[in-house]
């Protein structure tokens, strides 16, 4: 970033004080809030974090320091606004398999009808009728561990933590359940891609010592995470 660019000293100073009117603003609404969901209190929350959060940004780009704040941000860059004290929260995972070896899903679900001596599915049902046998009677986390058992290929996968005010009643959601996932309301979430290590790998000097190198080979093996 060139000088013309930097934020001025008047900026970061300014920047500054806007995060200690901000805490002024959310510590005298936590003294007069009015329940667990105050509308007040969350909105000086969100007052605080857009604030601290401005000032991390000035004070890195012009001094090339950082501040100890840490804003709740998932990694498509959505702020949180969601409860400062979450009464329940929901774990949404998303997991993507390519089909490699349809005669071994095939056969997987064969095993487990045959097993159960389950007359709805036939051979000829294809890798649709294959699956809803197969997920039937393992778990998801199963499967995961064991995909090339099942002649699966792992593609992307995400884990969300979305907070809530409270928790949902029985039943509440199971007609549309995932479509009521506000982006604002998630807390952290964990990403899984090859994306991330080919990201790695372009960072790899030819120039390390062997133990360097063992330890990349270690490291490219196992799937990349990017957290919150």
């Amino acid at each position: 970033m060139s000088d013309a660019a930097l934020p001025t000293v008047a900026e970061v100073r300014a920047a500054a004080e806007a995060v200690k009117a901000a805490l002024d603003r959310h510590l005298a609404a936590v003294e007069r809030r009015i329940g667990d969901e105050d509308p007040d209190v969350y909105a000086a929350f969100n007052e605080l974090a857009a604030a601290a959060e401005e000032y991390d940004e000035l004070l890195y780009d012009r001094y090339d320091e950082v501040t100890p704040f840490e804003i709740p941000t998932p990694e498509d860059g959505v702020p949180y606004t969601g409860p400062a004290e979450p009464a329940a929260f929901s774990v949404l995972i998303r997991r993507d398999y390519a089909v490699v070896e349809p005669a071994r899903l095939m056969a997987q679900a064969e095993r487990v009808a045959t097993h159960e001596r389950d007359p709805e599915f036939v051979h000829d049902g294809g890798t649709a009728d294959a699956l809803g046998v197969v997920f039937g009677e393992y778990e998801p986390d199963e499967i995961a561990s064991r995909f090339k058992d099942f002649g699966l290929e792992e593609g992307d996968s995400t884990l969300w933590i979305a907070a809530s005010a409270e928790a949902a009643e029985p039943g509440e959601w199971l007609g549309t359940p995932f479509t009521h996932l506000d982006p604002q309301d998630v807390l952290h979430r964990f990403d899984v891609s090859s994306v991330f290590d080919e990201d790695a790998d372009d960072f790899d000097g030819d120039d390390g010592d062997d133990s360097d190198e063992e330890e990349d080979e270690e490291g490219a093996a196992q799937p990349g995470m990017a957290p919150a």
